[in-house]
């Protein structure tokens, strides 16, 4: 019984860190020791940084993806089937905890994880805000707002998953030993209130200038998800209740909330600077005044039980397909777990030439970095005299438009495992690569047909492990191959905000506002003058970052041989792996002007003439563009262009009513089984099997069934 509500109930946050864990034995030993700390200074200060620990458990493991980017139009299960039921909805998506028996299945996210760790923090919060009175006075509001802030935030990412769920602000009650086991469910009404509620105190009290640590949240990251609150009593998820609040005044109060983060988070200049230019633990790009809230994680913190795995997750599994000729290891960024796989929708929401968001989002080139003979190349269908060499391109991906055809006058496509004949054309895109063999290449399209899910190892394209990934996670900094990650982890940042003004505004009636906002945020993604469009960068530069990875000189653990045979060191392996270029001409058709790339141009000049690429997709879901339905739809697909990726997926289509017809249109696994309750999580059969009704008795079946959400 102390393991189904040890979620539910006090559990302290001691140094910083999670103290108690599946071996929890007492449910009032966490207020003891919570309580003690209260009593000075530094406890209270122990128990605030205890705070920022708790949302480190959104990027220790599988349910990172599994509970926000699988099941919805982005992403879907590749050739792994860990956490395949949260993508699939299959029957083993349901109230109960499920795992495989075999591969990685096993590791498949319990449906009450998110459940039980939010009220992990949850119950540390309550103990802070119930202990206003004796905290010292130097950090009062601060301290107090935090606390706010993040019941609000769990809270919030509670009733985004479950609906309606247990509200407890206060410290859970013991008894004689005994923990209160009558608990009701709130409405959803009276949950998302609390939400607002709790965010405005946070907004009201902590400092704009809170920079006791350089991730501390601040006025400014209590106001987005203020603001965000609000929008989210006037979205679709709300309509049967929320006609009692009036419309525009919320949506007033959030464009205002929107307008003050933004002109204080004002965005980066460059898209690249949030992601792309990570040199390493605390680096610049990690004190980005964009970023309003991030998982904070160095090298002195990442050990255990919530650590950052995120880089695991994105990458295709090069080391399955590519036939050797790209072998893993710390000196590339990402590991190749194959758990998100991008949608078809997912490259093609994208403008090819014009959105340096496309090109500073995908990576498209792995470089070659274990030699092979020229018999086997030859074997492969490598061309005598094309043998590319190390550090030549050894996966290639032409993120092309539906209509081309690069096979037509380079050569037949494939992995390494397939027979296939493409040389680089000479004069497109960088001169080293021209004329050479590509062992392991794969355009989006040949003509009509879309290619990326039809060469995996499987052969199967629904467990498809060939495809081009993203590079939002990559960490040159990891010590070993499957060493934790030392980067932040961003949850939230001003990119965002702008969306959630434009949606506010499109919803309050104002569309040439709402466009206007967009294009600010557009103007951002466009190229401009002078830049080169070919160049690419990513965190495993973070290997030569801000100091050399400390195992820069010793060999490869990996099978990764010089052409004399000698095995290489990480430092040259590293130098043949990341290649700074990416495969923006061929993918267009551009080629470099003599004088410099020209500035591109994003802007939309009214809602009837919007992008060719969303006019297919809303036509696709069969929506009309110039409807709120369709605005909406839109500004879905521009989240996908400026967010994609980054942990919120699934919580803003169910808040929109926008999930099961967006999965339906462009998730192929999830379509066959995805249906309108799937809208909200089932609530954990762990939790309804401990609780008792007011006179000590277990609940009825009937009782039971009341307290879960439709459909399951």
């Amino acid at each position: 019984m102390n393991k189904i509500f040890a979620g539910i109930f006090a559990c302290a946050l001691v140094l910083g860190a999670p103290s108690c864990g599946d071996d929890f034995l007492e449910e009032d030993a966490g207020h003891l020791i919570s309580d003690g700390l209260l009593k000075t200074p530094e406890g209270v200060e122990q128990m605030v940084g205890g705070l920022y620990a708790d949302i480190r458990w959104w990027g220790g493991y599988e349910w990172a993806y599994g509970t926000t980017l699988y099941g919805c139009d982005e992403f879907t299960v590749a050739g792994s089937n860990c956490a395949e039921p949260w993508n699939d909805y299959t029957a083993n998506f349901s109230a109960l905890n499920w795992s495989g028996t075999t591969g990685d299945a096993k590791n498949n996210p319990a449906i009450d994880a998110i459940w039980n760790q939010m009220y992990f923090g949850i119950s540390t919060a309550n103990l802070l805000i119930s202990s206003e009175d004796i905290m010292p006075a130097s950090i009062h509001d601060r301290a107090l707002g935090e606390a706010y802030f993040l019941r609000g935030y769990n809270y919030l990412r509670l009733f985004g998953q479950y609906g309606g769920v247990i509200l407890q602000t206060k410290p859970a009650e013991v008894v004689g030993g005994q923990v209160k086991r009558n608990y009701k469910r709130a409405s959803e009404e009276e949950v998302l209130n609390q939400i607002i509620d709790d965010f405005k105190h946070a907004y009201e009290l902590i400092p704009a200038d809170n920079n006791w640590v350089y991730y501390a949240w601040t006025k400014y990251t209590a106001a987005h998800f203020y603001a965000k609150a609000l929008l989210y009593r006037q979205s679709e998820r709300c309509a049967d209740w929320n006609s009692k609040y009036p419309k525009k005044a919320d949506l007033d109060l959030a464009i205002q909330l929107c307008d003050e983060v933004m002109t204080n988070r004002p965005l980066e200049t460059d898209y690249n600077n949030l992601y792309a230019h990570w040199t390493g633990t605390d680096c610049a790009t990690e004190k980005s005044k964009e970023i309003l809230m991030a998982i904070p994680h160095n090298e002195g913190s990442t050990s255990g039980r919530y650590g950052n795995r995120t880089y695991n997750y994105f990458n295709p599994q090069f080391s399955n397909f590519a036939g050797g000729y790209v072998q893993r290891g710390q000196y590339i960024g990402g590991m190749d777990f194959q758990r998100c796989r991008p949608t078809e929708y997912a490259y093609n929401v994208f403008d090819n030439v014009n959105d340096s968001r496309l090109w500073k989002t995908f990576k498209t080139v792995y470089g070659y970095n274990d030699y092979k003979a020229p018999d086997v190349m030859k074997k492969a269908g490598c061309p005598t005299g094309k043998e590319p060499k190390l550090g030549d391109p050894g996966i290639m991906f032409i993120l092309n438009k539906k209509g081309t055809d690069v096979t037509s006058t380079h050569g037949t496509i494939g992995r390494a495992g397939e027979q296939h004949k493409f040389v680089y054309p000479q004069n497109v895109g960088p001169a080293q690569w021209g004329d050479k063999w590509v062992p392991n290449v794969l355009p989006l399209y040949i003509g009509e047909n879309y290619e990326m899910d039809k060469h995996g190892a499987s052969g199967d394209p629904n467990t498809c492990n060939f495809y081009c990934g993203i590079n939002k996670t990559e960490d040159g900094t990891r010590t070993a191959e499957k060493g934790d990650s030392h980067r932040d982890i961003t949850l939230a940042r001003t990119g965002e905000t702008y969306l959630i003004k434009a949606e506010c505004q499109v919803r309050n009636g104002d569309d040439a506002g709402a466009l206007a906002t967009i294009n600010a945020l557009r103007a951002r993604a466009a190229y401009k003058s002078g830049e080169d469009r070919e160049a690419y960068e990513d965190g495993s530069q973070a290997f030569n970052g801000d100091r050399t990875n400390s195992t820069a000189t010793a060999i490869t653990a990996k099978k990764n041989k010089e052409e004399d045979g000698t095995q290489m060191s990480n430092q040259k392996a590293y130098e043949y792996s990341y290649i700074k270029k990416n495969t923006y001409c061929i993918s267009t058709g551009q080629t470099a002007p003599a004088g410099g790339w020209p500035a591109s141009d994003l802007t939309i000049s009214d809602w009837s003439n919007l992008p060719e690429e969303d006019k297919a997709i809303l036509d696709k879901i069969g929506v009309d563009a110039t409807s709120l339905e369709g605005k909406i739809h839109f500004i879905m697909n521009e989240r996908t262009r400026e967010l994609l990726g980054e942990w919120n997926r699934w919580e803003e289509l169910s808040r929109t009513k926008t999930l099961v017809k967006r999965a339906k249109a462009f998730n192929t696994r999830a379509a066959a089984n995805i249906q309108d309750h799937h809208n909200l999580r089932p609530i954990p059969q762990t939790f309804i099997d401990g609780l008792l009704d007011d006179n000590g008795n277990n609940l009825t079946p009937e009782a039971k069934a009341a307290m879960q959400n439709p459909g399951y």
